[in-house]
């Protein structure tokens, strides 16, 4: 079969647990997790590649694959399904080398996709994560890495000092050349976090996979072995400043958090009306959302296919969902497919995909200025009975 040659390729690593978030991701990996309303938290790396020009995207898979395998498919949403483009799941499979089976780290999953790169032989790898919210240009990162002769780039951003030792930090020159790099150290020596957004040398990169596979004592992990491998080799690493909003939203409080900045007639993270870095999605055909007469909506999303009967305030209601007549739902992220029965009340909550709330049945509530928010949360297809309470910070 003939692939054509690449200049750039991404590979998308989309298999995390995501096991800061709990429930949610008890059934679906953390990528496939729903988010503003009609996206999943792919969409936003893969709607990025497609917007900068990278038309050919290996998606590495792992943990409850099925939803995220579905939902790609053969990338028509993301327009990666013409004839010299593709959006490729890559789960973890046998070689012939017996070097296989569940990926042990960053660095061993793409070492174990060697053979699908090298079918587009490209100049450069984009390797990224699958579960950040963010919008940007990789082309003008590409062009920094091949203007500067690095062998490696990496995307960093400004983080408060007291919050640098949870990241790995790029100690640079001047020049923004790298001559040091600090996997969470517990006196960071700068504040440029590494966002896990890499530009590789191909030949270099795959150089390293190799003999990082051969070492019994590595981590076959990026930030643990490859960059400080190349940087102790010799190699010209740099570091690519990036200032647009981007949120791991690994954790509860973050997921509920990066929701509720979409909202605002000056969100944080303005996702409408940016025809340049569009984010695409895989349609579910739903008809046009229904509000009653008697319904009162301020300051949220509606997605499509809902009818909404009650009270929604400063929250973001996803596709199919239905909020029945005298409910209140306020602070909260409703996945897609939730009902909401009359008369039931939600505060500061996110229901996961296809949950119920009870009639009368009361989620969350109010927090005094001094407490910090307790954020309530439903797994996918949780049930919570008629007028019955989910306290604060509770789950079911």
């Amino acid at each position: 079969m003939y692939f054509q040659k690449k200049r750039c390729i991404a590979m998308l690593l989309a298999g995390g647990q995501g096991s800061r978030l709990k429930v949610l991701t008890e059934k679906t990996a953390k990528p496939a997790v729903p988010f503003g309303g009609k996206y999943r938290i792919i969409d936003f790396p893969l709607s990025n590649c497609v917007n900068s020009g990278i038309d050919t995207v290996g998606i590495l898979t792992q943990y409850q694959p099925l939803e995220l395998n579905e939902y790609i498919g053969n990338g028509q949403p993301w327009g990666l399904n013409k004839t010299h483009s593709c959006a490729q799941v890559l789960p973890p499979y046998e070689r012939h080398d017996k070097k296989s089976g569940w990926y042990k780290g960053t660095a061993n999953a793409i070492y174990q996709n060697i053979d699908f790169i090298e079918r587009f032989d490209p100049d450069y790898v984009v390797v990224l994560s699958g579960d950040h919210i963010y919008k940007m240009d990789y082309a003008a990162m590409v062009a920094y890495h091949e203007k500067n002769g690095a062998s490696c780039t990496i995307a960093v951003r400004d983080v408060p000092l007291k919050e640098a030792s949870r990241f790995g930090i790029l100690n640079t020159n001047p020049d923004g050349s790298i001559y040091e790099f600090e996997e969470k150290p517990k006196k960071p020596k700068s504040t440029n976090a590494s966002m896990g957004i890499y530009v590789f040398n191909w030949s270099v990169l795959r150089e390293f996979l190799i003999a990082d596979e051969e070492d019994a004592n590595s981590s076959n992990d990026f930030g643990k072995n490859i960059i400080p491998n190349l940087l102790n080799a010799g190699h010209k690493l740099m570091a690519y400043s990036f200032n647009g909003y981007w949120k791991d939203v690994g954790t509860i409080d973050s997921l509920w958090e990066a929701n509720m900045e979409l909202l605002g007639d000056d969100p944080e993270f303005n996702i409408r009306g940016d025809e340049r870095s569009k984010i695409y999605a895989r349609n579910n055909a739903q008809p046009s959302s229904y509000i009653d007469a008697h319904a009162t909506i301020d300051n949220s999303f509606i997605a499509e296919g809902c009818e909404v009967y009650g009270k929604v305030h400063h929250s973001v209601i996803s596709i199919g969902c239905t909020i029945g007549e005298g409910a209140v739902v306020e602070d909260s992220v409703v996945m897609p497919g939730v009902v909401i029965e009359p008369g039931a009340i939600v505060r500061h909550a996110i229901l996961g995909e296809d949950s119920r709330i009870g009639r009368n049945a009361v989620v969350g509530g109010c927090f005094n200025s001094d407490e910090k928010m307790q954020i309530s949360v439903t797994a996918k297809g949780a049930v919570l009975a008629p007028n019955a309470v989910l306290q604060p910070g509770e789950m079911i």
